[in-house]
């Protein structure tokens, strides 16, 4: 793969599980990716430092995994201008609601994008990433093509698997 061009930071390396499913899916479409873990309470400063440095990398878009109170995504959103995708994790007894609505309310001007809850949602936010690089990429934009086809054919076959033993056509 070529040089980076999503960045994926956590606000705990706990996240992993959740997270490298972005990472995952990335992969599967030929994105190449920089992950770290960096707090945007216990690392503030290192934080902020990937966020403002992510596009002289030639990184397109950021992704960031954070429970609780969730405030990872928000904080690189104020210190870049590239797309910030965030993923909010379970990480306490509210199941991950807290940092859906840390992630989600952001004060106007200082946008993020908020993916469901989980692993899901840091596969779509990867997904996501992906097709955001596509717009500029067109080898991603194939590959991003492809595997919505190959989705839209798995979908068909089940189908017709079901019409098979239910012995009707429709």
């Amino acid at each position: 793969m070529s040089e980076p061009k999503v960045l994926i930071l956590m606000g705990s390396d706990s996240d992993w599980e959740a997270m490298s499913e972005a990472r995952k899916a990335l992969e599967d479409l030929g994105v190449a990716t920089e992950v770290h873990v960096s707090s945007a309470h216990r690392t503030p400063e290192r934080t902020g430092k990937l966020a403002r440095e992510a596009a002289g990398r030639g990184i397109q878009v950021i992704i960031c995994g954070a429970g609780s109170a969730a405030h990872l995504a928000g904080v690189c959103a104020a210190e870049t201008e590239l797309p910030v995708l965030g993923v909010p994790l379970a990480a306490s007894d509210l199941k991950g609601l807290d940092a859906l609505l840390s992630t989600a309310q952001m004060p106007a001007g200082v946008p993020v994008g908020t993916l469901a809850i989980g692993k899901a949602g840091a596969r779509n936010a990867g997904l996501l990433a992906a097709r955001i690089v596509a717009r500029v990429d067109p080898e991603v934009a194939d590959r991003v093509r492809a595997q919505r086809r190959k989705m839209a054919e798995e979908v068909e076959a089940k189908d017709a698997a079901l019409q098979a033993r239910l012995g009707s056509k429709g």
